[in-house]
């Protein structure tokens, strides 16, 4: 198993009490937040411009958490998306801009516009702490998210987290079990018959979940390809043996991931096609490239890859 990766450290959270305490008067802090040298990210809260402009999407919203972590009651722990982040899980078209935390004591807050406090049992033995907060189990964390996403969004999340190593299958089905009655579960059981921890990215998730929802043939993922003498020239993103066809995800993530130190874009692309006609050299198949622009009008890749699949039926079939 793979231990889930590591994230970058943040920049601390400070309060207005605390800025004051060092010195500062409230006029010097908006001075400093009009100029950019501080960036106030919840009423009362700041960090360092600098460092916030550097951060993503994703370490923003981690931020935001600490931000309420400061202010909540003792007990609380970040849980769903903020539970996912902190687990390095990969986030596809979920608000970020909302802080998800359940108290360990049963009881709930009310909803504020960056903080939704949910209510629930949280047992001590079923929270870890990671990157210095405390977060709801990976396994639990799997649920959580499918009670507040979609199928497809889900299986982004959970995908994430299995193939990191974070939980297991298993652990996430005891949990699913565990969480029945759960509110807004109703979708929990399709993401566990769904969910697949060979798949190494949000675009191949979302294939995946693609294949499924046309009604397509489920194609058989990271598939290892060996030349004449054995050795390993391609994982294929994508394989269905019956038909001879292969699918490669083509996605930003696979761009900057995959290109050597000094490599240009056009040297890594003509490197890519050197490789995908020599898998077809070795296997006899063919094969189809997916964009994320293409997964946005499904039913039009759906008739374009079943036209493919139906010319290379198996004889006989």
């Amino acid at each position: 198993m793979q231990k889930p990766a590591e994230l970058i450290q943040l920049p601390t959270v400070s309060c207005r009490a605390t800025l004051l305490a060092e010195g500062m008067s409230d006029r010097h802090v908006t001075a400093l937040v009009r100029d950019g040298t501080l960036v106030r990210i919840r009423r009362g809260q700041y960090v360092d411009g600098e460092q916030w402009r550097s951060l993503g999407r994703a370490d923003r919203a981690r931020l935001l958490t600490r931000g309420v972590m400061l202010t909540a009651h003792p007990g609380t722990t970040a849980t769903h998306m903020s539970a996912a982040l902190e687990w390095g899980a990969p986030i596809w078209d979920l608000s970020l801009q909302v802080a998800h935390t359940t108290r360990r004591d049963g009881k709930a807050g009310r909803r504020r516009d960056d903080w939704i406090q949910h209510c629930g049992v949280l047992p001590a033995k079923d929270v870890r702490v990671r990157n210095g907060i405390a977060v709801s189990v990976a396994a639990r964390t799997c649920v959580e998210i499918t009670t507040v996403a979609d199928v497809e969004r889900s299986l982004v999340v959970v995908n994430g987290l299995l193939h990191a190593g974070a939980t297991t299958v298993e652990e996430f089905a005891d949990w699913a079990e565990t969480a029945r009655h759960w509110p807004h579960s109703l979708a929990t059981d399709l993401v566990l018959r769904l969910c697949d921890p060979r798949l190494e990215s949000a675009g191949e998730s979302r294939f995946h979940y693609f294949c499924w929802r046309q009604h397509l043939p489920r194609p058989t993922p990271q598939v290892k390809v060996h030349d004449e003498h054995g050795t390993l020239v391609a994982r294929l993103d994508f394989v269905w043996e019956d038909f001879g066809v292969f699918v490669e995800f083509d996605g930003k993530e696979k761009y900057t991931k995959y290109r050597r130190d000094g490599e240009t874009l056009d040297e890594f692309l003509m490197r890519e096609k050197k490789r995908e006609e020599l898998v077809c050299q070795l296997t006899g198949w063919v094969c189809i490239r997916v964009t994320w622009a293409q997964l946005a009008a499904p039913e039009l890749l759906a008739a374009r890859v079943r036209k493919l699949l139906d010319s290379r039926r198996p004889l006989g079939a």
